[in-house]
């Protein structure tokens, strides 16, 4: 019981302010221009301030783990097959198995999990987190563009060229890359300039969870129920529970562990929502799913913490 409590009382902050923004986008005092301003403000500046300061902070040399950043790829992989493999049987070709299969995979690590990463394994853990966002977003990024193109069923083809510029030109991948040489070289940035950087960051996690809740609508959740259930299950149930094992079986524990657990049992990210939005697909059942897995993940990470608290795994 102990574990529990202190496991919600980690968990359970960062879901409240989601809960905030919802109420907020309900009574009016913030509006679709906010949310989507929001948005651009954390994704093209505070997110990469927060990666950046976190990865200047750190010694890169010690904390970086190739055998993680191969398991969070493999993984990634794994999820992005077994999602596609499950839609099959069950959803036919078309607008909603895209959506169902992006929804099903991609994660909301860089902005639920780093929270949460933050509240559970403490603000030390951040610079290891930011370095697998950077590694796993691009990974996220090219298979929804195969996944959401193929569900298109026409005559249009992914553009490679333009799919790789895209993701060079991501302000995380950004971050990182110029902050890399900064921490292994250990350039000294002037402290007025550094603390500029750090409040900008300071204001990622809250204005982006806002953003979050401020995004959902339950308007539409019945007509999709089904096929937002089947892939809300996918996401927080089966996943992380085959990717944790599967951790676990390697060796991995401690903070490893709890990363790898967090990385995959995050709700669907806000990005699938835009990119079904602007291919043309079903952008009603993408932001369901969104919302049904972020209040799912609420219950299941909370749960999933304490067991491998309450096993002494991390």
């Amino acid at each position: 019981m102990e574990n529990l409590l202190f496991i919600i009382n980690l968990v359970a902050p960062v879901f409240i302010i989601v809960a905030l923004g919802f109420i907020l986008r309900r009574i009016g005092l913030i509006n679709d221009n906010f949310v989507n301003l929001s948005s651009k403000i954390v994704f093209t500046v505070s997110l990469p301030a927060l990666i950046f300061v976190e990865v200047y902070s750190i010694d890169l040399k010690a904390i970086f783990d190739l055998q993680l950043i191969v398991f969070i790829y493999a993984g990634t992989l794994f999820s992005f097959f077994l999602s596609w493999a499950a839609a099959v049987p069950f959803i036919p070709p078309g607008r909603d198995r895209g959506v169902f299969i992006q929804g099903s995979f991609r994660g909301n690590f860089a902005i639920i999990g780093l929270a949460i990463i933050a509240n559970v394994l403490g603000t030390v853990s951040l610079g290891k987190a930011s370095l697998l966002v950077a590694a796993v977003i691009p990974v996220y990024n090219i298979l929804s563009v195969i996944v959401l193109t193929a569900s298109l069923r026409t005559e249009k083809h992914i553009n490679y060229k333009s799919t790789f510029f895209e993701i060079l030109k991501n302000p995380l991948i950004i971050a990182v890359v110029i902050a890399v040489p900064f921490s292994l070289l250990k350039i000294h940035i002037p402290y007025t300039l550094l603390k500029t950087v750090e409040y900008l960051s300071a204001l990622t996690l809250p204005l982006a969870l806002i953003g979050i809740g401020g995004f959902m609508s339950f308007s539409g959740l019945q007509k999709d129920s089904g096929i937002v259930i089947y892939s809300t299950v996918l996401k927080l149930i089966v996943t992380p529970l085959i990717a944790s094992y599967a951790a676990y079986l390697c060796g991995f524990r401690g903070e490893n562990l709890g990363m790898i657990f967090i990385l995959f049992a995050c709700p669907t990210a806000v990005a699938s929502f835009i990119m079904a939005e602007a291919m043309g697909l079903n952008g009603r059942l993408a932001g369901n799913i969104l919302l049904l897995t972020t209040f799912g993940s609420v219950l299941t990470i909370t749960l999933g913490l304490f067991i491998l608290k309450e096993c002494g795994l991390i």
